[in-house]
């Protein structure tokens, strides 16, 4: 029998898939509980059409995402910071920080996106940072951390 998923099940499927399964795990299980539909021509239609606007929206979130990375490449975020008497920083530069500056500059940027070059940023200098801004889109920019 062929049935619509409405939802993910484990070893079965993901929702919106099309599958063939055993009449008797469609009508006792997968339809009883609410997991799947009977793949009707009408309700084949439908499926049809979410994953299209599904698709569509995905489309235009990727092509956002690119064109605000080429936006944040070409930029260089400047972070002050109070420095001891050797030279050295209290503390680091956290992501957070990072993610605040970005905002002041127009771009909304969560501060669990945003990954610093392979250690933390302890020492005064410019340093690279990567956004990762949707799936498979990252933008590197480059932060300066000075002394104030």
């Amino acid at each position: 029998m062929k049935v619509i998923l409405k939802q993910n099940v484990a070893g079965t499927g993901k929702i919106g898939d099309v599958i063939n399964v055993a009449d008797g795990y469609a009508q006792n299980f997968l339809i009883k509980k609410g997991l799947a539909e009977a793949a009707t021509q009408k309700s084949l239609m439908q499926n049809q059409k979410i994953k299209d606007e599904q698709k569509a929206i995905h489309n235009a979130e990727t092509e956002k995402a690119k064109a605000l990375a080429q936006k944040i490449k070409d930029i260089t975020v400047t972070v002050k910071t109070k420095l001891g008497t050797n030279g050295k920083m209290f503390g680091s530069v956290t992501t957070k920080e990072i993610s605040e500056k970005l905002a002041a500059l127009g771009f909304s940027v969560d501060k669990k996106d945003i990954a610093i070059s392979p250690h933390p940023i302890k020492e005064p200098g410019a340093f690279t940072a990567e956004a990762k801004l949707f799936t498979g889109i990252i933008a590197k920019f480059k932060v300066e951390v000075i002394a104030e």
